[in-house]
């Protein structure tokens, strides 16, 4: 029995069932280190794609750039779905970008907040970082797509002042099921027309048009303005190209 009436548990076979015809085979876990790890694990043993692995407690969870974080139990919704997309090597650096604008799909249709993205796939709500996403290829032709979403995070729970969980921010619903359906239907959808899903993410990321500062790899950092994002998938700060990087939006970002 779970003690914590606020974060009940996911109903695995509901969801199996629900997802099923979507050609997702949803697995929910009492517990895991990383889901991601579960599922690159999977995958390297021949897993077809579909596999979806969501952890109800996740003790070594990974971020971008090697960051760790812990989630309290039922608090989120934490998961990996495991792709193998027939998208040209260009499409590939699109993937963390389409996780992420899922994401936000689904938190916009579904738990009804304003939901934008910074570059290149943290979601934002009100400003503050809700979800993030850490995309990693398993093998060649497989890719790992964690999801870590606060969903009934309470605010001395969260790790930042910058963070926040779709409860704090007025969420319609915080039925992490609801979610997830919501989440890997929209997923779907982004993969099956990128050159869509490209189109509606530009439309959908506060970062273009923003002042900002690129954090890059060995502590050097630029400032300027963020044009656009590039059919690569790259953020372009006053005409130069950036693959990787942390983005710090230099100033508030105003919803709608």
């Amino acid at each position: 029995m779970y003690e914590d009436l606020e974060r009940p548990p996911l109903r695995a076979r509901q969801l199996a069932r629900a997802l099923a015809p979507d050609g997702w085979r949803v697995e929910v876990l009492a517990t895991a280190s990383s889901t991601n790890a579960v599922v690159a694990e999977r995958a390297r043993a021949g897993e077809p794609a579909g596999l979806v692995v969501v952890a109800e407690t996740q003790t070594a969870g990974r971020g971008r750039l090697d960051r760790s974080w812990v989630s309290p139990p039922r608090a989120g919704l934490t998961c990996s779905a495991l792709v193998r997309p027939d998208l040209s090597p260009a499409q590939w650096p699109w993937l963390p970008l389409l996780t992420g604008l899922a994401v936000a799909t689904a938190l916009t249709g579904r738990a009804e907040v304003e939901a934008v993205l910074k570059w290149p796939n943290d979601v934002l709500v009100g400003g503050r970082k809700v979800c993030g996403v850490l995309v990693e290829v398993a093998q060649p032709g497989a890719a790992v797509l964690g999801v870590g979403l606060n969903v009934t995070t309470r605010a001395d729970e969260l790790p930042t002042a910058e963070a926040t969980s779709l409860a704090l921010a007025g969420a319609v619903t915080t039925d992490r099921g609801v979610l997830l359906r919501a989440l890997l239907r929209a997923l779907t959808t982004a993969l099956e027309d990128v050159d869509a899903a490209r189109t509606a993410y530009r439309s959908r990321c506060a970062t273009i048009g923003t002042e900002v500062r690129v954090e890059l790899p060995g502590g050097r950092s630029v400032r300027g303005t963020a044009e656009q994002v590039d059919d690569g998938g790259r953020l372009v700060v006053d005409g130069t190209a950036y693959g990787v990087g942390d983005v710090v939006h230099l100033r508030p970002v105003q919803p709608g």
